[in-house]
């Protein structure tokens, strides 16, 4: 008998024994088979501790010609390859670095996939051309262009689609309103309907207050003032005090920035409610498009354009600007090979970029004082042999949050399964933003954590749920830890005079990349990858 197996024998035994007290709680013997991933980690610590990579005297194994050389496989990098590609122009070369679609990662269990990064996104606005057009070539709307788009109801997430572990129960939606005080409610109600009034709201120069992709937002300063202010003194000055509120408005910052409420732009805030007015005609506004794998789906169409003939895999350690192109050193399982071409697409994260672009600071930005913040996460795929009973009448949902929980709840990847019945088997993949202490700190901790520590963290929002029941259904789990998985808009961010400098470059280096905007989103990294290729193409 495996040890598992029997380990779960003993605990149904004690049960039926009527042992007090016996419970899982996230720290008892009661393991899954444990995985732990770290993407990048070994090559971004030998570039920040600049040991020799590639090694002193290592040759050059070949070199390779090409007018474009895109240096990043992450959604902005992709986009740029898959633009470039769709208009017809084949003479580039698509570097994927340490983890081929970054953020937009997926694994896999057996048959069933699941995501190791984002995994959802939300409806297209109007502006965000770049997004409507990729849903139109994956056939995923019938008018990709249409003000609320017929969207496909194996990608729009179907009911139920989220739900909130409050008072010991659930309650349908995610906004706290189970045992909450009236007064509670219609504070809440107070501020919805603010940040729905701004959706609509024009600055002075005609731009809509909170755009996405972030660039064409209004740039009205009354406005930008917000962002010498952080989200929580905003609230508390416009007298928002409410707990469940302000619990939901840190839980939705956690999400989308990897910051609490103190430590978000208070602009960027109110960009979160206000920014998004996609419209689908089979489904509410608040629906998302989503999938097993989370984004890799999108990511996967972005790279069958791009071809494997012109992708590279291996790391980028070393950019250099020549007088008539650009050389790029490229780090592959040993090997060293050079790039040599008329221009790039500076894809990787800032970060990286920094410490592997020569120059940096003669275009503007100083990596010192202008790299943005970066949030570490942990994504945790449990996957499980049987589903855990819910309780009379409850049904499991696409998104299953714990008000108050450590994490970001998780999500269930079989959920847009269309099928009489459900799966024997699935995978929950729990979030979690590690915003409560300083983010070199945390990454500090989980480069020594243990697996069991790890564990009990990643566990904790389904341990909260189903107790010892996780045990019993969990038969392993793979946790991925993304030390610098986001840039956070702290406030000032939109006063970064180094992004900018990057952001408005137009030579042989452009740059591609969410940490543009400022925040990371499918919809931002797409922005800047559809952008430079739009350069390239010089439309």
């Amino acid at each position: 008998m495996k040890r598992r197996v029997f380990l779960q024998a003993g605990l149904a035994a004690g049960l039926a024994a009527g042992l007090p007290g016996c419970r899982f709680d996230g720290r008892s013997l009661f393991r899954p088979d444990i995985r732990i991933a770290r993407p990048g980690m070994d090559t971004g610590h030998a570039l920040r501790d600049r040991r020799a990579l590639p090694p002193p005297g290592q040759p050059v194994s070949g070199e390779i010609r090409t007018e474009v050389a895109i240096l990043g496989s992450g959604i902005a990098g992709l986009t740029a390859g898959w633009r470039l590609a769709r208009e017809g122009f084949g003479d580039f070369v698509l570097v994927t670095g340490p983890e081929p679609f970054g953020n937009a990662a997926a694994s896999r269990f057996g048959d069933v996939p699941c995501p190791t990064g984002a995994h959802y996104l939300p409806l297209p606005t109007a502006a965000s051309i770049h997004v409507r057009t990729l849903l139109s070539e994956m056939k995923l709307a019938d008018d990709a262009f249409a003000a609320a788009p017929d969207y496909d109801e194996s990608a729009l997430v179907h009911a139920p689609e989220s739900r909130l572990w409050i008072n010991g129960r659930w309650q349908e939606g995610v906004q706290p309103h189970h045992g909450i005080p009236p007064s509670e409610i219609a504070e809440q109600q107070r501020f919805y309907a603010y940040t729905e009034s701004l959706k609509h709201h024009l600055g002075r120069d005609g731009r809509r207050l909170f755009e996405i992709p972030l660039a064409l937002s209004s740039r009205d300063a009354e406005w930008r003032a917000l962002d010498a202010e952080n989200f929580a003194h905003w609230l508390a000055r416009n007298g928002y005090t409410a707990p469940s509120l302000l619990w939901y408005l840190d839980y939705c910052c956690r999400d989308d920035f990897g910051t609490g409420l103190a430590h978000t732009s208070a602009w960027a805030g109110l960009h979160y409610f206000a920014s998004r007015t996609g419209r689908a005609r089979n489904g509410d506004d608040a629906a998302v498009l989503t999938w097993a794998d989370g984004l890799n789906t999108p990511a996967r169409h972005l790279l069958a354009a791009v071809t494997p003939q012109r992708t590279l895999a291996g790391s980028v350690v070393r950019v250099r600007e020549r007088r008539d192109h650009v050389e790029a050193l490229v780090w592959q399982n040993g090997r060293l090979i050079r790039i040599r071409a008329r221009c790039a697409v500076i894809a990787m994260p800032l970060f990286v970029a920094g410490r592997v672009v020569e120059g940096l600071a003669g275009d503007g930005f100083d990596p010192s004082i202008h790299t943005p913040e970066h949030a570490p996460w942990l994504v945790a795929n449990f996957a499980m042999d049987h589903f855990p009973s819910e309780k009379t009448g409850e049904t499991l949902a696409w998104d299953n949050v714990v008000y108050q929980g450590k994490g970001l709840g998780y999500v269930v990847a079989t959920h847009q399964l269309i099928r009489a019945a459900r799966p024997e088997r699935t995978v929950f993949t729990a979030y979690h933003a590690l915003a409560d202490g300083e983010p070199r700190d945390v990454r500090r901790w989980l480069a020594g954590a243990s697996a069991d520590e790890l564990y009990d963290l990643a566990a904790s929002d389904l341990a909260e749920v189903y107790g010892w029941k996780l045990a019993r259904n969990a038969g392993a789990v793979e946790i991925t830890l993304r030390g610098h998985a986001m840039p956070s808009p702290r406030p000032g961010f939109l006063g970064n005079a180094g992004t900018q400098a990057l952001a408005a470059a137009d030579g042989r280096l452009l740059f591609a990349h969410s940490d543009l905007s400022g925040y990371s989103v499918f919809e931002e990294a797409a922005w800047w990858g559809w952008r430079a290729a739009g350069r390239l193409l010089g439309t």
